[in-house]
């Protein structure tokens, strides 16, 4: 049996998370926290009003990655899917009774 995920529903939560930093949990990694909470913020609140989601780097249309340039530096957010024990991954993202989302940015040089 298949299961049809609702990309609409996982959109909107992303975006949620995304531009509100709520219903999810954020990770900062060790570059983006050496910036200082100025720089964080200015990075938070860029990644908040991202909106060039195109076909070529939103192939599912879940807006789950963004990369782009603040402050002088180039940043990527990810969105991940996992169960609610954080043990693996969510069987269905769309489903917030059953995942948990980590908003992960870094610097791309950490990649």
């Amino acid at each position: 049996m298949t299961t049809v995920l609702d990309v609409d529903r996982t959109r909107a939560l992303n975006d949620i998370l995304r531009r509100s930093l709520s219903g999810g949990l954020l990770m900062l990694t060790a570059g983006v926290i050496a910036l200082g909470r100025e720089r964080q913020q200015t990075i938070l609140d860029a990644i908040a009003a991202y909106d060039d989601f195109t076909p070529d780097n939103d192939p599912r249309g879940e807006h789950d990655f963004g990369a782009l340039e603040v402050a002088g530096k180039r940043v990527f957010f990810k969105i991940d899917y996992y169960d609610r024990a954080m043990t693996g991954h969510s069987s269905d993202p769309a489903d917030s009774s059953i995942t948990t989302r980590m908003l992960t940015v870094m610097l791309a040089g950490e990649y």
